[in-house]
């Protein structure tokens, strides 16, 4: 028989009685938040240096690893399908297919967390820095793989919520984005390290250890608390600190600097031509997109532009195949006073069963007409460009509605267009093809004085997709060091510099990007960079490399503690 209730006995609160849940509701509510805020469209990039410390914090408290996982996944997989809900304008089954996986993909570098943390207290400090960069250089190669893995789809690294901070990306000109990813975990790493350090091993941990030893020792008073958080600061922090401080000590000189060496490069008209998605090939529209095309060209021409940029696929035929269409290109051209870098859809090989059709880049300039060589797309886009493994997935064509699949390019030679102070390489990107920093690098490889990216996020609703997808624009600018110029059927249209600064966006009087029109500014480049190509592009993905070595270092100096039981 139980013994009657004290009623002098409090209860203990629910967070008392199961901190395992506490723990979870709480790490599942801020991973959710600030990974969503984090990136694009939100204006808070500096909530990357956080966004993981929580579920980092977590696992130094040693949780059973079920409960950790599953509230990991599934906080990832929250926050991925929010941070894609723009898909659902395309098709709902594709977010809520690709939101979770990607989740999934990324918080699998939790699990590496959970097992890592715990076993750093204590330990020596190199072993701790080395645990410290080893998790950092996991998450990096987390995201290459998402390069490569299954067509690929690298949509926003870390690297691209800092895409209106140029300060901190200037490392990508060495490292590629991988070295601003690198950077972001080790201070989310540094900062959990060092509230861990004043939460749980201090005075305030000691103060509890007391309380619930019904001891009667004095607690420390606030000075000691002080100068406890002064002597024992946090090495892993100070360490994350310092590489943030080298990013921006060495190479904001560089920015400041630059003014004295830019020279022009074009005066650059961008048409948005804002063709809604459902006329876009509909037979019946197409003289509607012809007129609008010409009409908003027009009045760019009264600008007195050297370059115009259309987007992505912005005739309703093919161009190189098409007589009538090429003839309305080419007099635009000859109206407008300009030549026209443009998307379009090409034709090549023989005509008939055997020809290939592809998502091409063109050049028109007045007087000689069109260029006959032409850009091919290089990275098509799963499932609406191409079936992947079309013998097995080809049942997919029958609710995929693409058609027979685009033939990919091969070639990264950039478009050769005449400008008053001197031919200007033009390096094409169509479509998504910004995501992919090999396709940019081998573009400058090849020649390429500036990248222009011709897209169409128009399907996308009015929503983030552009703003998140301008934002891979602005690091393949500053591991290149070119120009980027960006043209867009309905937003984001502008001009990027070769520190990843945006210098233009084209917006209506509202200040929306998403809108029928055009906007003519002159475009510079810096003199010291014309001709030379930065380490990046020189040398590649080294640095991922790098990272594969400090994730076996690190996982070889944890190696020996295991055994760790969960504590609440």
């Amino acid at each position: 028989m139980n013994p009657p209730a004290d009623p002098y006995d409090p209860r203990p609160a629910f967070w008392q009685r199961r901190p395992d849940l506490t723990w979870a509701a709480a790490v599942f509510a801020l991973t959710v938040l600030l990974t969503v805020v984090s990136f694009p469209p939100y204006k808070t990039p500096e909530i990357a240096y956080a966004f993981a410390a929580p579920a980092i914090l977590w696992a130094y408290r040693r949780p059973g690893f079920r409960l950790f996982a599953w509230t990991l996944f599934a906080a990832q997989a929250v926050a991925w399908t929010i941070i894609l809900a723009w898909l659902r304008h395309v098709n709902w089954v594709a977010l809520l297919l690709l939101g979770p996986f990607v989740g999934a993909w990324v918080g699998s570098w939790y699990l590496a967390a959970w097992w890592a943390m715990p076993r750093m207290i204590g330990k020596a400090i190199s072993t701790r820095l080395a645990a410290m960069l080893g998790l950092a250089g996991l998450w990096v190669l987390v995201e290459w793989t998402r390069t490569w893995f299954l067509g690929g789809f690298p949509w926003l690294p870390l690297a691209a919520s800092q895409w209106e901070r140029a300060g901190v990306l200037q490392l990508a000109a060495f490292t590629g984005a991988a070295g601003v990813s690198f950077v972001l975990v080790s201070f989310n790493i540094g900062f959990a390290a060092y509230m861990h350090r004043l939460v749980f091993e201090g005075p305030a941990a000691e103060r509890r250890r007391n309380r619930e030893l019904f001891t009667t020792e004095p607690l420390p008073d606030l000075g000691e608390v002080r100068d406890w958080g002064l002597r024992r600061r946090s090495q892993e922090f100070l360490l994350a600190l310092f590489m943030l401080l080298v990013c921006l000590s060495i190479f904001l000189p560089e920015i400041a600097n630059s003014r004295p060496y830019r020279e022009h490069l074009a005066r650059v008209a961008f048409v948005q031509p804002d063709i809604p998605q459902e006329a876009k090939w509909d037979p019946a529209k197409a003289d509607g997109i012809i007129r609008t095309l010409r009409q908003v060209t027009l009045a760019a021409g009264a600008s007195r532009p050297e370059l115009i940029l259309w987007p992505e696929a912005a005739l309703p035929y093919p161009l190189n195949a098409d007589p009538g269409v090429r003839g309305f290109a080419e007099s635009v051209a000859n109206d407008a006073g300009a030549p026209l870098f443009l998307g379009a859809v090409a034709v090549s090989g023989p005509r008939g069963p055997d020809e290939k059709w592809s998502d091409a880049a063109f050049a028109v300039e007045p007087g000689s007409g069109l260029q006959n060589a032409f850009y091919s797309k290089r990275h098509l886009v799963p499932f609406g460009e191409y079936i992947p493994l079309r013998p097995i997935l080809g049942w997919l064509s029958k609710v995929v509605p693409i058609g027979g699949d685009f033939a990919p390019g091969t070639d990264a030679t950039p478009i050769v267009v005449g400008l008053p102070r001197g031919a200007a390489a033009l390096g094409p990107l169509i479509c998504y093809e910004d995501l992919f920093p090999s396709l940019s690098r081998e573009s400058v490889l090849s020649g390429a004085d500036a990248l222009v990216v011709v897209t169409n996020d128009a399907w996308y609703g009015e929503e983030g997709a552009a703003y998140q997808h301008a934002a891979h624009s602005v690091l393949r600018a500053v591991e290149t060091r070119r120009p980027v110029l960006r043209c867009g059927n309905a937003g984001w249209s502008g001009w990027i510099d070769e520190y990843g600064g945006i210098r233009y966006v084209l917006t209506s009087g509202e200040g929306s990007v998403y809108f029928r029109g055009t906007g003519t500014i002159n475009v510079t480049r810096d003199s010291r960079w014309t001709g030379k190509n930065s380490f990046y592009v020189q040398h590649g993905d080294w640095f991922v490399a790098v990272c594969a070595a400090l994730v076996l270092f690190g996982y070889w100096a944890l190696r020996p503690f295991r055994n760790l039981k969960p504590e609440t």
